[in-house]
Parts: structure tokens; sequence; C-alpha cells
């Protein structure tokens, strides 16, 4: 089964998604259910996991409303304020949802570049583990410091860093952002999804192989068996489309055994979110 680990829906506003800038217009209208499941039907994509957008608890309870009505999304990584003093309570209310397999918090957007180690924010992650909720972790390279010392002190927490950490492969910055993911890497209790490489290059000219390196450090460090494919759909159509986003990845791995494959293209998203 083909999984598509990582998109988005949303009813476009203007102001909830102003992060949506005049580079990236071409998205900045609806994107439903029924805008991806034609995607998925040209495409051989079976399901997904639809992921917050938007840092509200109306949001989550939006994705799990689509999700209840579309059988093709298998989870859905929701928000709600890990940093809550009833954040317990909150949790409680999620737990008749079984579609709600994580959370996700913005931190690449976040002014601190400690966010993550601050101890309220703790306190929520550990809140979470109780409650047995994966964490998307989504951040910019500069904050990789912090996301090694965070899982640190999470050993069987279930973590998996979005994006390959959005390392800047339009400028061609690399060392860096290896040398710490190669570290993160180490803790087995953390997944990394090869989603959203196409809009970190330049929108407009990148090449499979400007995106190579990065995809090759993502692999040798966390495997076959933590690494999972994921669109960014429907971000990615800012520099591509579906189809070849989903190639960027196909063609990457085709020379792994089927089932390295099966795992990337899908597995791994099944036993990391406990999907049906």
């Amino acid at each position: 089964m083909i999984i598509d680990a990582h998109q988005h829906f949303w009813n476009y506003e203007p102001v909830k998604h102003e992060w949506i800038d005049d580079d990236m217009a071409v998205i900045r209208r609806d994107f439903l259910p029924s805008d991806l499941e034609k995607v998925y039907r040209d495409t051989g994509v079976d399901g997904c996991v639809a992921v917050q957008a938007d840092q509200t608890r109306v949001e989550t309870d939006f994705l799990l409303d689509l999700a209840s009505k579309n059988n093709f999304i298998k989870g859905v990584v929701g928000w709600v304020d890990l940093r809550a003093d009833n954040l317990e309570g909150l949790l409680e209310h999620y737990k008749e949802h079984e579609l709600l397999k994580g959370f996700r918090h913005v931190v690449q957007g976040e002014p601190d570049h400690n966010f993550l180690l601050r101890p309220n924010f703790l306190k929520g992650i550990s809140t979470l583990e109780k409650y047995n909720y994966t964490y998307d972790i989504l951040v910019f390279p500069h904050q990789l410091g912090a996301v090694l010392e965070f899982v640190n002190q999470f050993p069987n927490h279930k973590f998996v860093i979005d994006h390959i950490a959005k390392p800047y492969i339009k400028d061609g910055f690399y060392d860096g952002w290896a040398s710490l993911m190669k570290d993160i890497a180490t803790h087995e209790n953390v997944y990394c999804k090869l989603s959203g490489m196409i809009t970190e290059a330049d929108y407009t000219t990148w090449t499979p192989t400007q995106i190579h390196p990065y995809m090759n450090l993502v692999l040798e460090s966390f495997g076959s068996k933590r690494t999972m494919f994921g669109s960014d759909w429907p971000v990615c159509l800012v520099a591509g489309n579906y189809k070849r986003v989903k190639e960027l990845v196909t063609e990457f791995i085709a020379a792994m055994s089927s089932t390295e494959q099966d795992a990337i293209m899908g597995g791994n998203a099944i036993e990391f979110y406990s999907l049906k």
C-alpha cells in the first residue's frame, strides 16, 4: 500500500494563510479531499496522513471531520497547545477519535531557537507520550541543535522530522545540516519524511540531481525502516506537480530491494502512525 505521509487540506483564507506569499500564489485557493482523491487515482497512491497547517483546535477538528468522511485519509496529525495547563483534559477529549494519530507545532515559526526545550513544552511532550500520540518535528536547520537535545530527553517517544528539516537546498548549504541530522538519526525512535524538498530548492530551476545528496544523507542515516515518503501537497504545487514529487522519491530508491521500497512508500507510515 502506498501512503502519502504528509499532505494538507484547507479552505483558503488570506489572513489565516498569510504564510502563502506572492511567490506561492498558485496555492491561494481551497484544497479539499475531492481534489486530492483525483490526484491519487492518477498517481497510484492509496491513502494519506493529513497534517495541520493552522495552529488551532478548529483545524484539528476540521481534519478529523474530513477523515471521517473520506476513507483514503488514514490518519490526522493535529494541533493542540502542548503548553496548556489543561492539556491532559484536551487529550482525554480527543481519545475517542481513532483517526487522530499525533500532533505538530510549527516550531520553524518560533523566534526562540530553543523553543522545543522550554519546560512547559517538554511537559507537554511527556503528556503526549503518556497518551501514545506521535509528534511531528517541523524545524529549520538552525534549530536542529535544539532538536538533538530534545529527542535525547524522550528515548521512547515516536518522533518524525518533517521535510528533512528543510535544508537550504537553493543556497547549497549542506554540511551543518548533515552533521546534526546524522546525530539525530542515532536515536532509533526518530523517523524522517522525504517530503517538502522541492520547495527548499529553486521553485523553477530545481533538478533531482541537486536534491539527491540530501536524500542520500537521510537514507544513509535513518535507513529504509525509518524513512517515509510524503508529498507536502498542495504546497509542492508551487515548485512542481504531484507526479514529479512522487517520482523524485521512487526513482531515487529504485535500486533498493522491493521490501525497502515498500517500507519507504507506505509501510513505515503505517507502522509509525498505526494506520488501518
